[in-house]
């Protein structure tokens, strides 16, 4: 029998009929094991869409929100710096505009 990959919107509706219709019915239509459901369940309830992507496990996911945490924080720094860099090159424009005037 060949192996049969649900994607991520299946599983979420998968998931959501067996709320509705009952777990044993769900599976049968689909020809899931009911182990496979409840793995889908669990990593739906604890770590919501993106748990149910194929190899997310809990680790993965607290990992990939960190690193996501710190590239926002690097965004903002360099927006920063790029903002001071911009005011002090318009500020030594107006400088050297004035005392060219001063000069002349």
């Amino acid at each position: 029998m060949k192996k049969r990959t649900f994607t991520t919107e299946e599983k979420i509706r998968i998931v959501k009929e067996a709320s509705e219709n009952g777990v044993t019915a769900t599976c049968e239509k689909y020809g899931l094991y009911a182990a496979s459901f409840y793995s889908w369940k669990k990593k739906l309830d604890q770590m919501g869409v993106e748990g149910l992507q194929h190899g997310m496990t809990p680790e993965h996911l607290k990992r990939i929100r960190q690193l996501e945490k710190e590239n926002q924080l690097l965004k903002q720094l360099l927006a920063e710096k790029e903002l001071e860099g911009r005011f002090k090159s318009e500020l030594l424009k107006k400088q050297y505009a004035l005392e060219k005037k001063r000069r002349s």
